[in-house]
């Protein structure tokens, strides 16, 4: 009897330790859940701070911890954030690579400027593609004139800089640079479609700086003058519906317009919409596609404004002309977070799953491509940039220009002089103070080759900068030069960014022991 208590006892006291046990595994990992969910929506919060359209004091600050507090957390916390605005998509999306994109906001640019307005993007493939290229193109049809960035959207802004660690003015950030740098002559070029709200805000901003110039002139946006009515069209819009159609043909792999539309194929270009008396574009741009005799492309807004551009009244037009293949393309200059999500992602409400919703169709395809990236729209914007100088009446030489922010020099390879101003900072004495300049769509790099292997990285502009931005550190190679008695030796070299010609230009230099130093550098005489 005795022997069947204490068994009794010994069982309960098991069992009361195992319930006791699986209850503080329970708890740990609720705690562990909740301390998981807390770092998440810190996160979330710090996202949704700098989620804003107004830039402040602290948005650096914002921003930086934001990416800070993102990269502390687990994957599993990651996949966690969520914020009135904040997704793991902010952070964790890959939108292609930030270092090839040139935010176009260097100083010491002459009296002249080009100041390209854009509402921006975080999709870092399409703002080089399609902003970059706009540039580019203005650029190089404007060698006298330097040629800068400016965005309307801060969000964007902030959420590039959080990111990705790459800064690009806001419109007051601009021309307030512009002021500081003693630009005489301002001519501003939005690459925005209409004359929108932005358009007019753009506008508005730019009469508060006008006082501060000699001359200042807008430039129209891409589709020119609106009209009064949906019938009126204009060459801009003619040459903007024959370079985006030619364009989604080339695309789709059809010889001609005609050949997809005997193939079923129904084009619908996909633009944003807008509440503003300019929403009548759209409604003019589906009258000169009409007028062209393009019956099988369509226009379409996101916002649905005007209504007969709506998805479903868009849907209900190409089914009833009879088409039973679909591609979208947008109709943006950059194609960013409306392209991938509203115009082709896979929820509900996108317009390429809407098109499959609806059982019309064989096939609907998405070409996901801005505006931006077609060099006959490029050319409709260099035009818009080349009749606002003539309208300011100023007449630049070339030569006048000191930094255009890509280079006037044709596409190769050339020697040139690289000066610093150090003594313990030059090319090797095997190479007699010269680089060799390589010059492709409009960039240009150096490569040089130092002395010893004593300096170890190179950083386009300021020490203090180059402390924070570790990823555009620049990496030596290893380089091989002969001296004039046959000796060779290996030494670093450097593939260095070169902003501009005959002006000196900020490269820090870390050596051996770890300090980061300031120098100016200078690039000359391309032979």
């Amino acid at each position: 009897m005795k022997k069947k208590v204490v068994s009794l006892v010994m069982v309960c006291m098991l069992a009361f330790g195992m319930m006791t046990g699986c209850g503080n595994k329970d708890t740990a990992k609720t705690d562990n859940t909740t301390s998981d969910q807390e770092a998440a929506d810190k996160v979330a919060d710090l996202i949704d701070a700098i989620y804003v359209q107004e830039r402040t004091d602290k948005t650096d600050e914002q921003c930086e911890a934001a990416k800070k507090a993102w990269d502390a957390l687990t994957d599993a916390q990651k996949e966690l954030v969520s914020g009135e605005n904040a997704d793991p998509d902010y952070f964790g999306r890959d939108t292609g690579d930030a270092s090839k994109d040139d935010p176009l906001n260097q100083d010491d640019i002459g009296a002249n400027e080009i100041l390209v307005v854009s509402f921006g993007t975080s999709f870092n493939d399409s703002r080089v593609a399609d902003i970059g290229g706009v540039e580019k193109a203005i650029a190089e049809a404007n060698p006298g004139w330097s040629v800068r960035r400016a965005f309307t959207a801060q969000i964007i802004i902030n959420h590039v800089q959080a990111r990705d660690g790459e800064k690009i003015d806001n419109m007051d950030q601009a021309l307030e640079r512009a002021v500081d740098n003693g630009v005489k002559n301002l001519v501003v070029q939005p690459t925005h479609l209409m004359h929108g709200a932005e358009y007019d805000e753009l506008v508005e901003a730019v009469n508060e700086y006008k006082d501060k110039f000699d001359s200042v002139t807008v430039a129209e946006p891409l589709l020119g003058e609106v009209g009064e009515d949906t019938a009126t069209v204009n060459a801009d819009k003619k040459a903007v519906a024959e370079a985006i159609t030619a364009e989604a043909v080339k695309t789709a792999e059809y010889d001609s317009l005609e050949a997809a539309k005997e193939d079923g194929v129904a084009f619908v270009f996909m633009g944003h919409g807008t509440s503003h008396t300019a929403k009548i574009s759209y409604s003019q741009m589906a009258s000169q596609m009409a007028d062209l005799g393009y019956d099988n492309v369509f226009i379409g807004t996101v916002e649905g404004e005007p209504e007969e551009t709506a998805c479903e009244s868009v849907i209900e037009a190409v089914k009833e002309a009879g088409y039973k293949k679909v591609i979208l393309r947008p109709l943006m200059v950059v194609a960013g977070d409306h392209a991938n999500n509203d115009m082709a992602g896979d929820d509900d409400d996108s317009w390429k799953s809407q098109f499959e919703a609806s059982k019309a169709f064989d096939s609907v395809e998405c070409q996901i491509a801005g505006l931006g990236e077609i060099e006959a729209i490029q050319q409709i914007y260099v035009e818009h940039t080349k009749d606002a100088v003539t309208s300011s009446g100023v007449v630049v030489e070339p030569a006048d220009n000191v930094s255009a922010g890509t280079s006037a020099l044709a596409d190769g390879t050339y020697q040139v002089k690289f000066t610093t101003d150090s003594s313990m900072f030059h090319v090797n004495e095997a190479n007699n103070g010269m680089g060799e300049l390589t010059v492709k769509n409009g960039k240009m790099t150096i490569h040089i080759s130092l002395t010893s292997k004593k300096i170890v990285n190179l950083y386009e502009g300021l020490a203090a900068d180059a402390e924070k931005d570790s990823k555009n550190v620049l990496q030596p190679t290893s380089d091989t030069v002969t001296y004039s008695d046959g000796s060779t030796e290996e030494v670093n070299g450097f593939d260095v960014p070169v902003p501009y010609l005959d002006k000196e230009f900020d490269l820090a230099l870390l050596g051996t022991k770890g300090t980061w130093y300031d120098h100016k550098v200078s690039v000359a005489s391309p032979q």
